[in-house]
């Protein structure tokens, strides 16, 4: 098994990245095409990832027949290994007569049987970046108005379902191919509190005075991109929202800005100071909460309760007219609960959705927006 030689400094521990089942399945798929296009098998494949990382993977359990090559990619979590770590991703590439790149899923993959989610309903769990490396592995290798068509399946992804929230998400049948940067990032937990610590630290350092925290990618771009924010006071924490509010108190802040997605905040509202879903996923019980408080009936509860996503759960408060107050009141909550753990230091947020833009803020929020707005750069603009 090709190992991912790469690592990163998480704290005062050395740890080593790997890739994701979505990076495994688009290796696996040239491998597989490779073998279909030119009868020869190739012991490893080397593939670009959307962080910029190349993985070079190596080829197991190769097949082929008529009009039709599979091979498999062993997932490798690196230092950071879940449920799927060591399990087989196979794709099994044929021809079509129909010019493109087709896409699909097979045994142990997930069907998703809910909106709201990446993939529309019926559609294979495979989720958009992973398609979109699938299709840059492939589309070189396209020769006249022939096609190919790639179906991605994990013989054990069934079981391994069990263990997952694709139950609940309403992804039934397998796993979810998934990944972002096509690289996993190793979460040591004493390691990741201590690095959000530093990075805090280190703004304060730079002689920042009001601090810009946001949980991950999502509000990291939400807030550069969409609310034009400076990034030179800004830093991530994860999901370790308490501690980061901790340190940025203990470190003389005068004010903390949080901009996070809903998903992540409303659990916040419900007083978790750690996100992470192994700890608390309370989300769609806070949102039906809010909802009764603002007058939603029953059915409308149960479209909410039965939501798989935050996402899916605003659009349906949207179609029931009770977005503004519901976001309104959780936003009251949100508050409340940080400004109780921040104690003397100045605290607000706001939440969003990528589909609905701004979703609440804190009352606060748009005097300490403002602020993060005039540190802009020329270089950031």
């Amino acid at each position: 098994m090709a190992k991912l030689e790469r690592y990163i400094t998480v704290g005062r521990e050395k740890l080593r990245c790997g890739y994701t089942t979505g990076t495994c399945a688009a290796a696996a798929s040239l491998g597989a095409a490779r073998r279909l296009l030119t009868g020869r098998w190739d012991g490893a494949v080397t593939i670009a990832t959307p962080a910029g990382i190349d993985v070079t993977a190596d080829l197991e359990e190769q097949t082929a027949g008529p009009g039709w090559a599979s091979c498999a990619v062993r997932k490798d979590g690196g230092d950071d290994p879940d449920i799927t770590d060591g399990t087989l991703i196979f794709a099994k590439v044929s021809l079509t007569d129909r010019p493109g790149v087709e896409i699909d899923g097979g045994e142990g993959v997930g069907r998703v049987t809910k909106p709201g989610l990446d993939q529309p309903v019926g559609a294979a769990a495979i989720n958009s970046v992973p398609r979109s490396m699938i299709c840059a592995a492939l589309e070189p290798l396209l020769r006249g108005e022939r096609g190919l068509r790639a179906v991605i399946s994990v013989p054990e992804g069934e079981k391994l379902a069990a263990r997952t929230f694709n139950p609940r998400l309403g992804i039934t049948g397998g796993i979810s191919i998934l990944g972002t940067s096509g690289i996993v990032r190793p979460m040591s937990e004493d390691a990741l509190i201590e690095s959000v610590r530093l990075e805090i630290r280190a703004v304060r350092a730079s002689g920042a005075e009001h601090l810009l925290l946001t949980p991950g990618n999502y509000g990291e771009d939400f807030s550069r991109k969409v609310l034009r924010l400076s990034n030179r006071a800004r830093a991530l924490c994860s999901n370790y929202l308490g501690e980061a509010i901790d340190c940025a108190a203990s470190e003389g802040f005068e004010s903390l800005l949080l901009v996070g997605h809903l998903g992540k905040l409303v659990k916040v509202a419900a007083g978790a100071m750690n996100t992470h879903s192994r700890v608390c996923d309370a989300r769609r019980e806070t949102l039906c909460a809010h909802a009764a408080i603002c007058g939603a009936d029953t059915a409308t509860a149960k479209r909410i309760f039965d939501a798989p996503t935050t996402d899916a759960a605003a659009d349906i408060l949207a179609e029931s007219g009770l977005l503004r107050p519901v976001m309104a009141s959780i936003a009251a909550s949100l508050g409340e609960n940080l400004r109780r753990r921040a104690g003397d230091m100045r605290i607000e947020a706001l939440f969003f959705t990528n589909k609905l833009g701004v979703l609440g803020k804190t009352p606060g929020a748009d005097e300490l927006l403002r602020i993060h707005s005039f540190e802009i750069t020329e270089e950031e603009k």
